[in-house]
């Protein structure tokens, strides 16, 4: 059974929606990115322990996949270290039997490229693979005591340098090992490494993309995100992450689209204008009510294994 179709095909569209014949909606989590942290919320989860149990949350409000950055001892920045990524896999695991686990790629602009590769040896089922390179420009916020890492702000203007030897390496790698690769997709250029993919026998249908819009990416607006789908090759499904402000409203048109979405901390902290969010459960719960008025389904893990095509039996650590 196939689960994707032609997002553009207006007659596909309607008579899924008359025969209410959308998927189940897939809700991913991403618990903590690798830069803002408790210097910003202070519920954002950064050591394992923390981590598992706002997967755990989630996972109870709906959340079928979590995609995981490990930190450095500080809880600052984001770590390569396939040690740390392991344990927290490991401790996800033993709290959630079988949601999807994901561990990023993307670590900092700063740290060398050939570093993503490694975090595949902590064996997560699925990993973030950026197809290409972006742009960012922003200021970390120093951390008071008791918090570690950076005691001043730090001005962030770098490049995330992402060529197609880098990408061609970590699906390589990713398919000898058997994880599923998670596209990311920040603007439409970077479907030609897709097709560079598909040409190489590198990625397996089902196709995962993540659209990502926000400032410094594609426009966070549903013409931006019609025109993403658009890009996006036949056999695949798709995911939206609206960074910051604009992670709620394309999340509801993904869900109209008949897409799946990304919430969590790692590219929004916040729950309304001005309303630090209470945890990455309470982004999921919202979700969830609004998908079911809208007429979606949401994906249990066993579901969406079956959509991605990764294997029923969830990983063990």
């Amino acid at each position: 059974m196939t689960y994707w179709w032609d997002y553009s095909n207006p007659y596909e569209y309607a008579k899924r929606i008359q025969g209410s014949q959308m998927q189940p909606l897939i809700i991913t989590v991403a618990i903590t990115g690798g830069g803002p942290g408790k210097e910003l919320n202070p519920n954002v989860p950064e050591f394992a322990d923390e981590q598992a149990q706002s997967t755990l949350e989630a996972y109870k409000a709906g959340a079928a996949s979590v995609h995981i950055h490990a930190r450095d001892e500080t809880g600052s920045t984001t770590s390569s270290d396939p040690i740390r990524y392991r344990e927290i896999n490991k401790k996800v695991r033993e709290l959630c039997p079988d949601i999807i686990i994901g561990n990023t790629t993307g670590l900092s602009p700063w740290e060398p490229r050939e570093n993503a590769v490694k975090v595949l040896e902590a064996e997560p089922e699925m990993c973030s693979l950026n197809c290409g390179p972006f742009h960012a420009l922003y200021t970390q916020k120093k951390r008071e005591p008791p918090l570690r890492g950076r005691p001043e702000d730090v001005q962030r203007d770098d490049i995330l340098m992402v060529t197609w030897k880098d990408v061609e390496r970590i699906a390589k790698r990713a398919k000898e090992m058997g994880i599923k690769p998670e596209l990311e997709i920040y603007n439409p250029s970077m479907f030609w490494n897709v097709q560079r993919l598909i040409a190489a026998n590198l990625i397996e249908k089902p196709y995962w993309m993540e659209l990502i819009l926000g400032p410094g990416f594609e426009m966070p607006t549903p013409k931006g995100l019609i025109h993403m789908v658009d890009c996006v090759p036949d056999g695949s499904l798709w995911s939206v992450i609206g960074v910051g402000a604009h992670q709620l409203m394309l999340g509801v048109v993904s869900i109209i689209m008949g897409g799946h979405i990304r919430v969590g901390f790692e590219d929004n902290l916040y729950y309304s204008k001005g309303q630090l969010a209470k945890s990455n459960a309470q982004l999921v719960e919202r979700i969830v009510r609004i998908a079911k008025e809208l007429g979606r389904e949401i994906a249990t893990p066993a579901q969406a294994r079956e959509m991605l095509g990764i294997s029923k039996v969830p990983k063990k650590y």
